[in-house]
């Protein structure tokens, strides 16, 4: 259960409740009615904060950093999400597919990382947060050969986008859609791409109480 004795300093100097930035921050998203009452994104961040002491999960160490920089952003690539099944490839500590499993119940999410020790985390936070719509996937993506193509693979920290996409157009459906978070406009990697025609548009995502650039970067497969 999310303990509320987690609060923030402001810039102001006062005490911020990380639940009421969140609140905040879905009301900005869109996603208030859809996640009234459902505490797993704070619950999360509980768990996030207790294994970080000890497996260095992610830098941002405050709640009220991890609001906007980790859930708040996972959770804007919401309106671009393609299909049923998306696959978060280097998921590290869940982000972004955890958030998004919360707030999107009716799709599957498979989450892949080759580090054993944050799918250990993963995998003892989804038994607290009763999510059932995530799979685990051990495995590097060059491995990784799953039974069934995904509507929509996306990554947070993965690589740079020739060679995502270079591993993860295989991994698509036809008409799929591979996105990649990025912070600043991501001009190098863009221009390091072979076929730039892959690139369907490059978003910038506006991220509530998040004071940098954040852009998504949406590619097809080659079939298309």
């Amino acid at each position: 259960m999310y303990n509320r004795t987690y609060r923030g300093k402001s810039q102001h100097g006062k005490f911020v409740d990380p639940a009421d930035l969140l609140e905040d921050g879905l009301c900005e998203l869109g996603l208030n009615e859809e996640l009234a009452g459902d505490d797993r994104l704070m619950e999360y961040i509980t768990e996030l904060m207790n294994w970080n002491r000890v497996y260095n999960l992610t830098s941002v160490r405050k709640p009220t950093e991890i609001v906007p920089r980790h859930i708040l952003d996972s959770l804007s690539v919401i309106p671009h999400l393609f299909g049923d099944r998306i696959l978060d490839i280097g998921t590290g500590a869940g982000l972004p597919g955890i958030p998004l499993a919360i707030a999107c119940p009716e799709r599957e999410f498979v989450l892949l990382d080759s580090s054993s020790k944050k799918l250990r985390f993963i995998q003892q936070t989804l038994g607290i947060l009763e999510l059932d719509n995530v799979i685990l996937e051990h495995s590097r993506i060059e491995d990784y050969r799953p039974d069934e193509q995904f509507g929509t693979v996306i990554c947070r920290a993965f690589s740079d986008l020739r060679d995502l996409y270079r591993h993860a157009t295989r991994l698509c459906t036809a008409d799929g859609r591979m996105l990649a978070m990025k912070g600043v406009y991501p001009m190098a990697e863009i221009e390091g791409l072979e076929n730039k025609d892959v690139i369907d548009e490059v978003v910038a995502l506006q991220v509530p109480g998040l004071d940098a650039e954040r852009h998504l970067v949406l590619m097809h497969p080659s079939t298309q």
